[in-house]
């Protein structure tokens, strides 16, 4: 969740809103459509907006006054890049689940791990929120801060979203990818849809301490526990302790694959809602530290809730585009779109572990154009105008054209209070050079529209 969570080839970590903390680089319709998985026979409807109804995947969805997904987001729903042969996000998975695959082998042969890569992205706000424990009035939750069918229905803001159903489905071991949904700022390293990658793995009593002098002794559960900065109430610090460092090794040892045997790591200690203990892992790449996912013994009550009370596990997830942008040296999140034969033909190879040094396109001009506008009243008291908002206008108007929003300029009028904000929008094409003339089209209609969505006063 993370990740979730951000995706940005700058690499030094930096401070992020409780929001991004928990659902960036982090995992990050009810039961039988948490589980509907995707048609790939190639005639699944194309997602539409009507007046009372959203159509997505075939199915149709009544509209109320959460609704806030747009066209340009719908039309991304389904293009599943994670499964998508040789694009380099579709290459991170497959390395991954090659590791799982060859490294974590069952009684009868067979992979341990189960791979999920196609379950629906549209899921219930019980799904993305109650069955992690995520409170019901986390900030996490905001309209601002989500892609919204209804009031009831979302697109994923994270694939933990299905974590519950696969546990009550009878899953001890599994990896689960796919596309997830954040409404977020713009720029090289953030965009609206990207995806998550994360596995979980359970312990019986038997399987946790079966290696363990004595092991059948020992238990996973204890009464009249508490919960400390180390476990939960209902755990036995043994098997706590068993289960991290199970959980470190395994992802010490996937990094080691991903960035080479001499990896340096370290631990950081965190907070999510579905876990505790909590961790950050972070890789020493290129001189700086860098967060590369997020883990931890998942939430009892998750498990409880799932049929899987005599049980503990861990779970981590991972954003795919950071890894391929620093794995791969890809500079802008956009380019995971583009169908430029260019930018395609460099991840076509004969074994997903060939190294790849990516060479960026030719590097088109920047034309930038700033917007001024007075907030409305009650902006900033909670209500009015939300910056996610303008970003979303931006993007259903703009697309792919914009590179970069950022807030340059704000000013506070001192006879009437009124407040006014200055955002310059990059504009640059991936595949060829705009012209002023076509940029001022889009940024005259991003004027004109901001006014009437969003209720700004123009100072243009």
């Amino acid at each position: 969740m993370i990740l979730g969570p951000s995706l940005r080839p700058r690499l030094q970590p930096r401070p992020r809103p409780l929001l991004r903390r928990l659902l960036s680089e982090f995992w990050a319709n009810g039961c039988a459509a948490s589980c509907r998985r995707l048609s790939t026979d190639g005639h699944t409807p194309q997602p539409a907006i009507g007046r009372d109804s959203v159509e997505v995947l075939g199915h149709s969805y009544p509209r109320d006054d959460f609704t806030n997904v747009t066209p340009k987001i719908l039309a991304k729903v389904g293009r599943n890049l994670h499964n998508q042969p040789h694009h380099p996000l579709w290459l991170i998975k497959e390395r991954i689940k090659a590791h799982f695959y060859s490294s974590y082998i069952g009684r009868w042969g067979n992979p341990l791990f189960s791979v999920h890569d196609n379950l629906s992205p549209v899921v219930t706000v019980e799904q993305n929120f109650d069955s992690l424990l995520i409170p019901p009035d986390h900030p996490s939750r905001k309209r601002g801060d989500n892609y919204y069918l209804n009031r009831s229905t979302m697109l994923r803001a994270h694939t933990s979203a299905h974590q519950r159903e696969l546990v009550r489905s009878g899953l001890d071991a599994f990896l689960l990818a796919g596309d997830v949904y954040r409404r977020d700022e713009i720029d090289a390293s953030h965009y609206p849809v990207f995806h998550q990658m994360e596995g979980v793995r359970l312990f019986s009593n038997h399987e946790l301490f079966s290696e363990v002098r004595s092991g059948d002794l020992l238990s996973l559960f204890e009464r009249g526990g508490r919960r400390t900065p180390g476990k939960q109430e209902t755990h036995s610090l043994e098997a706590v302790k068993l289960l991290e460092f199970n959980l470190k090794q395994t992802l010490t040892r996937l990094v080691a694959q991903l960035f080479g045997e001499d990896v340096e790591i370290r631990w950081v200690d965190c907070y999510f809602p579905f876990t505790h203990p909590s961790f950050e892992m972070e890789v020493r790449f290129q001189g700086d530290w860098m967060e590369v996912l997020g883990c931890g013994v998942m939430e009892q009550e998750v498990l409880n809730s799932a049929g899987a009370d005599n049980k503990l596990g861990w779970a981590f997830g991972l954003g795919l585009e950071r890894l391929a942008m620093v794995l791969f040296g890809i500079p802008d999140i956009r380019l995971f779109w583009s169908q430029d034969e260019r930018f395609i033909k460099q991840f076509r190879v004969q074994d997903i572990h060939q190294p790849i040094d990516f060479q960026p396109l030719s590097k088109y001009p920047p034309l930038h154009n700033d917007i001024s506008f007075w907030l409305p009243d009650g902006a900033g008291e909670g209500e009015g105008f939300v910056d996610n908002d303008f970003y979303e206008l931006v993007r259903s108007i703009g697309g792919d054209l914009v590179e970069k929003v950022t807030l340059v300029d704000e000013f506070t009028h001192p006879k009437t209070g009124r407040r006014s904000q200055c955002y310059r929008i990059i504009y640059r094409h991936m595949e060829r050079t705009l012209t002023q003339q076509e940029v001022r089209l889009v940024h005259e209609q991003i004027e004109r529209t901001a006014e009437s969505e969003l209720g700004v006063q123009g100072r243009y």
